[in-house]
């Protein structure tokens, strides 16, 4: 798969990011169909390092899925597809009966037989360790000592339901150079009507606010400073209130009411001519658009200039340019590998997120354009509610600086 290495040429890296929750619904045809793409997608950009950060592991049924678990990860440490990854950590967060600690976060990392030396921290010990064999952790994360992982504090659930969101953190030496990669996994949008509301939407300050409390947790004193990634499902969305201003511009809106409670139930956006055609109906779990095509055409990126809420991170935060539709909610029939479920507004939820310094290990002159992708897995197929996105790039030899200690980078935040 991936040739022998030359100093020009630098260590390949492959980053991924999907929520699976599908998967496990249908195992049948959609878990099939998600690992050939993404073997095919390996196949493609060769990668010496592959990391893969998964949420919603095991779907929403946990406990009547996890044999479909079990079998999804030997299926992807045992094919054939990844022989020549001779050596494998895999992080399952699989301890469901634990409400204060259980995140459903899965984070997988497979190293090349052509990468010679890689490392990774002990955070207890606070050194590298090289990294043989392939090794399975679950249950009890809280203790391993490879990784720090947290779910959110309670009072940050919107909601106050204290559902499955957090982070896990590893992190990597190669190349002389080291780096964090984080999962994360942040709060949805449980309303339509609420986050059509103001703009923008309560929903996306509890966002905002959890993602500072990561960015905050990984670069506090407790470590050296590294470069860090930080990919997973951020449930970004575009501004709902005034998304549907453009999409409805010329239309009518009629506001039904419920009998009972008087609150609003339903929003009907119709044109005030073509004998008043409904253009868009919304309702909390609703969001039925007359032409879906918008968020296709060009790939939606029309509606960028609607997705905002990276903005107040811009200091800490970057991401290479978007050219990809929006990430979710794709349809979950398998025959249908291209439309939008009328459920939520589409926007793109799936995203790999770089520091300062991580931005500037990809971005390096002697990396031609051509070698750096960011793009989605499967446009054309179904692979469950969300389509997963990657980032393909190369890291020189000592593109850190490396101090006295190979091993770490004095490229920091």
């Amino acid at each position: 798969m991936a040739g022998k290495l030359t100093a020009a040429q630098g260590t390949g890296i492959l980053l991924v990011t999907a929520n699976v929750g599908s998967l496990f619904e249908d195992p049948e045809n959609l878990q099939k169909t998600w690992l050939r793409e993404f073997y095919q997608t390996v196949q493609t950009h060769r990668p010496q390092f592959l990391a893969v950060h998964c949420q919603e592991v095991g779907g929403k049924n946990y406990e009547a899925s996890m044999s479909h678990v079990d079998s999804f990860v030997k299926e992807l440490l045992s094919s054939d597809a990844m022989k020549e990854y001779n050596r494998a950590r895999v992080y399952l967060d699989e301890n469901y009966k634990s409400q204060e600690h259980f995140t459903a976060l899965g984070s997988f990392y497979f190293i090349h037989e052509s990468l010679k030396n890689i490392h990774q921290y002990d955070f207890k010990a606070k050194k590298f360790k090289k990294v043989v064999g392939k090794e399975t952790y679950s249950e009890t994360l809280e203790s391993t000592p490879t990784l720090e992982k947290e779910k959110f504090p309670q009072d940050y659930f919107p909601e106050c339901k204290w559902s499955r969101k957090g982070f896990i953190r590893t992190r990597w030496a190669l190349a002389e150079c080291a780096f964090d990669l984080v999962n994360i996994h942040l709060f949805h949008d449980a309303s339509n009507l609420v986050a059509w509301e103001k703009s923008p939407s309560v929903y996306s300050g509890t966002r905002q606010k959890a993602l500072g409390y990561v960015l905050d947790r990984i670069t506090d004193q407790r470590f050296e400073k590294m470069p860090y990634f930080v990919f997973g499902d951020f449930n970004f969305r575009l501004d709902s209130k005034q998304v549907i201003e453009t999409l409805c511009s010329s239309a009518t809106m009629q506001m039904v009411r419920t009998a009972d409670t008087n609150e609003v139930d339903k929003l009907i956006f119709r044109e005030s001519d073509n004998d008043r055609k409904v253009v868009l109906q919304l309702e909390k779990k609703l969001f039925s658009y007359v032409n879906q095509d918008v968020f296709r055409e060009n790939n939606g990126t029309s509606l960028l200039e609607y997705d905002r809420e990276l903005s107040v991170f811009k200091d800490r935060l970057h991401e290479l340019e978007i050219s990809f539709p929006p990430s979710y909610p794709y349809s979950e029939d398998s025959s249908q590998g291209k439309q939008y479920m009328n459920t939520r507004c589409p926007a793109w939820c799936d995203r790999i997120l770089l520091s300062s310094s991580a931005r500037d290990l990809v971005l390096k002159p002697e990396n031609e354009e051509k070698s750096i992708v960011y793009d989605n897995i499967g446009p054309n197929v179904c692979m469950g509610d969300h389509k997963p996105v990657f980032l393909s790039f190369r890291i020189t030899a000592g593109a850190g600086k490396p101090n006295a200690n190979k091993h770490k980078c004095c490229v920091v935040q």
